[in-house]
């Protein structure tokens, strides 16, 4: 047997070996590895949910008198998310862009919907906002507590009367000068797919003449699965874009301007998924 020929079958095997050897690390990756990462990320998640939760009514307690808008609560009870992710090997998020300097403006933030972890990715940008979410979310021990402390803004998804409640609670928070966030999409998309957006957010900021801030995010599509309780692997990053203008605009314009601000999302979402590599 030649040199040659007995080297190319050594080879052969190691790259047949090579692979199996992936083919292994990857199994591990995507079943005991994330159970196990998944069981200390969700520990993790109730230990700093206790410890935030006191803490958080402390502050609300000592600066409601002179902080209607529950700026500084909010602030705190958000960046429990920063401890978590920092904490939890499944996830590594980041954030780009630049916020205004006057986010107590106040802005409406609009952003696309990739899952519930979108709200995780957005609490790392160091501001405050306040978020419309799912009322059964603020029945959550704890966790609802300190959204309330925050004054979050519950919503019945269908419900017209609670959405005109929604709006409603979501003008006296711009009224208290703090943002507001809202996901006009509505609820995420199943495909990944920017799925049309509600008109809601943009005559909210058309009424009371307040600029709209918009988010793109990309990558938190599968740091949640449905119907598994473990956390996948997500790499995720929230961009902060240019804010757009509401001023001299009337309800006529409402059309236009969710169009633009769709399209900005669109193509700042396209931008990162060249960026990831996707």
């Amino acid at each position: 047997m030649s040199q040659t020929t007995a080297y190319g079958r050594f080879a052969h095997r190691g790259r047949n070996e090579g692979r199996a050897n992936c083919y292994v690390a990857l199994s591990m990756k995507s079943t005991f590895a994330r159970t196990v990462f998944s069981i200390w990320s969700w520990f993790v998640l109730g230990v700093v949910v206790i410890v935030w939760t006191p803490m958080v009514a402390i502050v609300r307690l000592v600066t409601m008198p002179f902080d209607k808008g529950a700026y500084a609560a909010g602030y705190l009870f958000r960046k429990l998310t920063v401890v978590h992710e920092r904490l939890t090997p499944l996830w590594k998020f980041r954030t780009s862009g630049t916020l205004p300097d006057d986010m107590r403006r106040p802005y409406v933030v609009v952003s696309n919907h990739e899952s519930f972890v979108d709200i995780l990715l957005i609490s790392h940008l160091p501001t405050e906002m306040k978020w419309m979410s799912k009322r059964e979310i603020l029945r959550i021990p704890l966790v609802g507590w300190m959204m309330r402390l925050a004054r979050d803004i519950p919503l019945e998804r269908g419900d017209a009367e609670s959405a005109a409640k929604a709006l409603a609670a979501s003008s006296e928070r711009l009224n208290s000068k703090v943002s507001v966030v809202i996901f006009p999409e509505s609820t995420h998309s199943k495909t990944g797919e920017l799925r049309e957006f509600k008109s809601g957010a943009f005559r909210l900021a058309i009424e009371h003449q307040v600029p709209i801030l918009p988010l793109a995010v990309y990558g938190t599509r599968d740091a949640l699965r449905k119907h598994d309780w473990r956390l996948g692997y997500a790499h995720a990053e929230v961009r902060v874009l240019e804010p757009v203008s509401t001023e001299g605009l009337t309800m006529d314009d409402m059309p236009a301007l969710r169009t633009k601000v769709r399209d900005l999302i669109s193509a700042a979402r396209d931008d990162l998924r060249r960026e990831f590599g996707d």
